[in-house]
């Protein structure tokens, strides 16, 4: 696998611009606004309450809004009640291929509601600590940005780190995770989808084995199966979930049947928040 080496320094006009607005969520604040109205919509008309809980972490889905959002919607919800308003995204990347994990210097990250604000500082720290390179072209990457949209609307003040891997081993970015956990104004975003293309009823059996692997904190259940596309990340999140003494709670699991009603070719979507 081709080892990418370029190296960046910091730019004041270094800005993560969208790759996927208009494809994978709207481009347009108004348009965008409406996913999230209605996803709370349903909450309110459906009387779904959600836990009184404050997450340290969480895993959502990266699929387009109209298939997942509401799945992610959930997850974020709460993560505005946390308090936390620092997070690291991490997600795999879909288009690059390269060994270990990215971590650029953005000063901001471009939403349909305007900018989320980068953080020099952890990006030092992480950058520094664990030797991290940048790879700007992972960046255009959606498993990570169809998150910032979320962020930028749950909590408008928050700052974000983004980090796309590739070919890396869970055990290289599980102390990451947690090294940003240790901090207690920062939390941990992770992206993943579940099973891709089957039927309904083979991505339920499928995903079954992740979520099962995911409540347990047990990695090797998600070598027995699990075929989410992050698995990488999220194996990371089950070793330092364990270490730091996290706890799981599965917040919601569907598929993209429930908003397309073709079963013969399913997605599933998974959220989860890990709390003390």
């Amino acid at each position: 696998m081709q080892k990418l080496r370029i190296h960046y320094k910091r730019s004041l006009e270094m800005i993560r611009r969208e790759s996927v607005a208009g494809s994978f969520y709207p481009a347009h604040e108004n348009d965008e606004r409406k996913y999230f109205e209605h996803f709370n919509k349903v909450l309110e008309d459906h009387n779904i309450e959600l836990p009184d809980i404050k997450p340290r972490a969480v895993i959502v889905p990266h699929a387009g809004h109209v298939y997942s959002g509401f799945t992610a919607n959930i997850a974020y919800r709460l993560l505005q009640k946390s308090g936390i308003k620092k997070f690291v995204v991490i997600g795999p990347s879909h288009r690059v291929a390269y060994r270990g994990s990215s971590l650029c210097n953005y000063e901001s990250y471009a939403t349909p509601f305007g900018p989320l604000m980068g953080d020099e500082e952890m990006y030092k720290r992480l950058s520094e600590r664990f030797k991290l390179e940048c790879y700007p072209q992972a960046h255009a990457e959606h498993s990570t940005e169809v998150q910032f949209p979320f962020i930028k609307y749950y909590i408008p003040d928050a700052r974000i780190l983004e980090i796309v891997y590739s070919d890396e081993d869970p055990k290289n970015l599980a102390p990451i995770i947690e090294y940003v956990l240790g901090f207690d104004d920062w939390g941990v975003i992770i992206s993943t989808d579940l099973s891709h293309f089957y039927t309904l009823e083979e991505a339920n059996k499928i995903d079954s084995v992740c979520i099962a692997g995911i409540e347990k904190l047990d990695r090797n259940l998600l070598h027995a199966g699990c075929e989410a596309c992050g698995k990488i990340g999220v194996e990371a999140m089950l070793i330092a979930a364990k270490d730091l003494h996290l706890k799981p709670l599965i917040l919601d699991y569907r598929t993209s049947a429930d908003a397309s009603g073709d079963t013969s070719r399913v997605v599933g979507y998974l959220s989860v928040a890990f709390i003390q």
